[in-house]
This record gives C-alpha cells, sequence and structure tokens, in this order.
C-alpha cells in the first residue's frame, strides 16, 4: 500500500530555483512508493491550504523545502495534527536544520526526511504567536528588518544588512525580566529567546539549548560592542562574559523601557515593548538523522 506523503515548496526562499529539487523529491518518492502531492507556497492563505490538502491526503509525513519561516508556517498548520515533518533545507536561513544536525546533500537529506525516524521537538508560544527555533529582540531584529527590506539575498545580503545595522546600532534598552518566580532588571541591547543552539549561519548563541527538555532560555547580551558581536558573528560565543546573561524557564516575562524591534525564527514582528512567553512541551515531530 502506497503512503501519502505533501511536500510543500517555497518556490523564492534563499533565491534558489526549485525545479531540480522538486524533481528529485518526486523521483525519490517514486522510487521508494510514496504517492506524492506537491504545494507550493505562494505568500497568501498557505496555512489553510495545507491544512485542506492535510485533510483531503492524511499524509504520515509532510516534507518542507524552505527557509525556518516556511518551515514554522507548516508547524503551525499541523500543530492539531500527528505528523512528522521532514526538512529539506533551502532557505535563506536554515537555522533549524543546522540545529538538527542535517547534512548538506540532498541525497542524504531525502533519506531523513522521508524514511528516519524523528524528535518531539518543542515550541515556544511568544505573545500567541509559536517559534521553533530563536527569537530575539533588539538588534539582530533589526537586522532581519533591514534585510527583508533590502534586494541583495543570501549570505552577502546578511552580511552588508549586519555591517550596516552595526554602524546604526539603535541605543542599548532597558529590560524587566520575570522568570523562575524572580524579577531583574538588565540594559541590553539585544534579548534572544532560544529553543535552540544556533542561528543559520551556525553561529552558537545558547550553548546549553536543547529542543525537547520542556525548557528555553533567554540569552542576554547587554553590551554588545564591536569586539564581541565579531567574536558571536565569527562563532566564538563567549560564554563567560560579564556581557552574557543566560536564563533557562518555562514561562518568563519582559517589559522594555521603549518599543524594541523584534523578530521570531526570521519574521520581522514589529517593534514590541512586552512579551509573554511560554513553552509548549514536545509539539512538534520532525525527521532526524
Amino acid at each position: 500500500m502506497k503512503k501519502n506523503i505533501i511536500f510543500v515548496v517555497n518556490p523564492i526562499s534563499g533565491d534558489i530555483d526549485k525545479s531540480d529539487l522538486i524533481e528529485s523529491v518526486q523521483e525519490f518518492a517514486a522510487t521508494n512508493h510514496f504517492d506524492l502531492e506537491v504545494y507550493e507556497t505562494t505568500g497568501k492563505n498557505d496555512l489553510k491550504e495545507i491544512q485542506i490538502l492535510y485533510n483531503q491526503y492524511q499524509p504520515e509525513r509532510i516534507i518542507v523545502a524552505g527557509g525556518d519561516g516556511t518551515i514554522k508556517m507548516v508547524a503551525e498548520a499541523m500543530e492539531d495534527h500527528d505528523v512528522i515533518i521532514g526538512i529539506l533545507p533551502a532557505g535563506s536561513a536554515n537555522g533549524l536544520s543546522v540545529d538538527l544536525n542535517l547534512p548538506a546533500g540532498i541525497e542524504e537529506n531525502l533519506k531523513i526526511a522521508f524514511l528516519n525516524h524523528y524528535i518531539e521537538m518543542d515550541m515556544i508560544c511568544i505573545n500567541g504567536k509559536k517559534s521553533i527555533h530563536l527569537s530575539d529582540l533588539g538588534l539582530n531584529a533589526k537586522l532581519v528588518k533591514n534585510y527583508e527590506n533590502s534586494d541583495v539575498r543570501g549570505f552577502w545580503g546578511y552580511a552588508l544588512q549586519a555591517f550596516t545595522t552595526l554602524t546604526e546600532a539603535d541605543e542599548p534598552f532597558a529590560a524587566t525580566i520575570s522568570a523562575n518566580n524572580k524579577t531583574v532588571n538588565h540594559v541590553a541591547r539585544m534579548i534572544v529567546i532560544a529553543n535552540s543552539q544556533k542561528y543559520g549561519t551556525g553561529v552558537i548563541i545558547n550553548p546549553n539549548g536543547t529542543m525537547n527538555d520542556g525548557k528555553f532560555e533567554l540569552v542576554i547580551l547587554k553590551s554588545l560592542d564591536l569586539l564581541l558581536i565579531g567574536k558571536i558573528i565569527t562563532g566564538n560565543m563567549p560564554i563567560d562574559s560579564e556581557d552574557i546573561v543566560i536564563i533557562s524557564t518555562d514561562k518568563a516575562e519582559i517589559k522594555t523601557d521603549i518599543p524594541v524591534h523584534f523578530q521570531i525564527d526570521g519574521e520581522y514582528c514589529g517593534a514590541q515593548n512586552s512579551l509573554e512567553i511560554h513553552i509548549l512541551h514536545k509539539q512538534m515531530k520532525f525527521a532526524v538523522p
């Protein structure tokens, strides 16, 4: 008996043409006796369309080709369903696939996405929105905003915007953070809400992050001078720095003295001055090596 698989592909993610990828997926599915339904995202009503397809085909897996934003959208569409999500990294930000240690080659990733076992992964709820990977307030969120508004995609687009964002960095903001029955005040350049360890560039921002432990970490970067930023961007996160505070918890509240740029999984969400955060334990199943 053939098994149903839905393949969701974001045709514009990462500025890469997906026609070869779609062909490879179709060949792999046929060879391994899967019935494949391909859905290309349009940016309009995708979440609803995927739910309709799920109800129609009742797939055992949904394979996603895109970046963190596309994966998050599929995870949100499937939050009430018991389905395994397989990832074919194909976005400009592939942080989740980096964290899941997915390989670079398409052949290995096809096997993992279609055939491998899975982990049950936590998600984070922030002001009612879901985050599967890394969200943040401050400097990086401004970088995401600048990147979304720019014409240059991929690594160089990020590098260019990183330089611009740093040279025009906003003043630090004051944050009141309540977690683990304690309230603390910090002046920060950036606060990361982390379910995992690494940004899509491979940079480790939260060395203690585990994606299925029922906790998330708040990583508070206090004085982001250029030297510290340089270390973080090159992947040498100085954990023992007094400029970095890490709080591990299952729920928290952050209030800031001014509205601060905010992003969820690489998607800019405007300026915020109040965040309510809690963990959603073992919310989704993701195929892993």
